[in-house]
C-alpha cells in the first residue's frame, strides 16, 4: 500500500467514527507507544541490541579520560555542558538516569539556592531515528557504493548504514584506539564484517580512500577534538581530496555553521547543497530540530 492508498484508508475510517471519540484516537495516535511499536522493525530492533551492551561498558557520558582535549573544550563554552550520547540515551533513559540522580538537566546559578538554568546537552552520535531518516530519507539508494564515516567514535553510522542502506562498503575513520576496540568487538559479536571496517587512522592519512568514497559523513567530527589549526587543515584537506563528481556529503552542523568560526573558505565551486525533506515522522523519540542539523551536499 502507497501513502496515497493509506491516506485514503485513514480518512475513510475517520468518517466512520462517532464524532465523540475522534479526539480520543487523535490522542492516541500523537502520544500513546503502541504506535511507535506498530512501527518498529527487526533493523531498530539490531540497533537497540548494539546500544544497550556499549551502554553498558561506557560512562554515562560515554567518552573515555583519554579524550582531554573534549572536556577541555566542553568546560569552555559560555554555559556547562554535558555529553549525553544520543544512541545510547533516549529521553526515556535521560529522564530515568536524572530520576536517579546519575544525571541532572540543569544546573545551580547560587550554590544552595533554587536559582536554576538548564544544562546544554551534545551528542557526538546520530540518535537511531537520526541514523534512519539519514539513510531513509537523506541519502539515496547506495547500492554498490562506498560509504566513509570520519570520527565514527562507537561505530553507530556504520550500524545504521548496515541496516538501514544496501551500500557496498562502510568505512569507519577513528583516532582513538579504545573506541576502534570497541567497534572491532561489536562488528565482530554482530557478524557485521562483511560490509564494515573501521580503520585506526588520521583522516589526513586517507586521500586514496577519500578520493573514492561515494559518501562522506561528518558529524560534530572536529570542533570538540581539535584545535582550530588542526581543524583548518583537516577541512582543507577534506575539500582538496574529495572531489569525485556526485558524490555526498553528510554535515552535522551544516559547512558554514562549521567553517566560519574558523575564519575558513568553503572552497569555491567544490559543493552543492541538495534539500532535505525535514517533515517526516519517525516515533515521539525523534528530535525535529536535531533533523534539521542534517545537511546534504553533492560535490560539483
Amino acid at each position: 500500500m502507497n501513502f496515497s492508498e493509506a491516506k485514503s484508508e485513514v480518512k475513510q475510517l475517520l468518517t466512520k467514527m462517532k464524532p465523540s471519540e475522534l479526539p480520543k484516537l487523535l490522542n492516541w495516535m500523537r502520544n500513546s507507544d503502541e504506535l511507535d511499536e506498530l512501527l518498529s522493525d527487526n533493523k531498530k530492533t539490531i540497533l537497540r541490541n548494539i546500544s544497550d551492551e556499549l551502554r553498558v561498558r561506557l560512562p554515562a557520558d560515554a567518552m573515555f579520560p583519554s579524550e582531554s582535549t573534549a572536556y577541555s573544550k566542553m568546560r569552555q563554552r559560555s554555559r556547562p555542558t554535558l555529553h549525553v550520547d544520543s544512541f545510547l540515551y533516549d529521553e526515556d533513559q535521560v529522564d530515568s538516569l536524572c530520576e536517579e540522580g546519575t544525571m541532572s538537566r540543569s544546573y545551580c546559578l547560587t550554590c544552595g539556592s533554587y536559582r536554576t538554568a538548564p544544562l546544554d546537552f551534545i551528542s557526538h552520535s546520530f540518535s537511531t531515528s537520526e541514523l534512519q531518516f539519514l539513510f531513509e530519507n537523506v541519502l539515496p539508494d547506495l547500492s554498490g557504493q562506498m560509504l566513509v564515516d570520519v570520527g565514527s567514535r562507537l561505530g553507530a553510522v556504520l550500524y545504521g548504514g548496515y541496516v538501514f542502506s544496501s551500500a557496498s562498503q562502510l568505512i569507519g575513520l577513528e583516532l582513538s584506539g579504545e573506541f576502534v576496540e570497541l567497534q572491532d568487538e561489536i562488528l565482530q559479536k554482530y557478524k557485521l564484517t562483511d560490509r564494515i571496517k573501521v580503520l585506526h587512522t588520521d583522516v589526513c592519512q586517507q586521500n586514496v580512500l577519500l578520493q573514492n568514497a561515494d559518501v562522506l559523513i561528518m558529524n560534530n567530527v572536529f570542533e570538540f577534538f581539535m584545535e582550530p589549526n588542526e581543524q583548518v587543515r583537516a577541512w582543507r584537506f577534506i575539500m582538496d581530496n574529495f572531489r569525485k563528481k556526485g558524490s555526498l556529503l553528510v554535515t552535522v552542523p551544516s559547512l558554514q555553521e562549521s567553517l566560519n568560526p574558523l575564519q575558513e573558505a568553503l572552497q569555491p565551486g567544490w559543493v552543492e547543497e541538495l534539500p532535505v525533506d525535514y517533515d517526516v515522522y519517525l516515533g515521539r523519540d525523534a528530535d525535529p530540530d536535531a533533523l534539521r542539523q542534517i545537511h546534504l551536499y553533492k560535490v560539483i
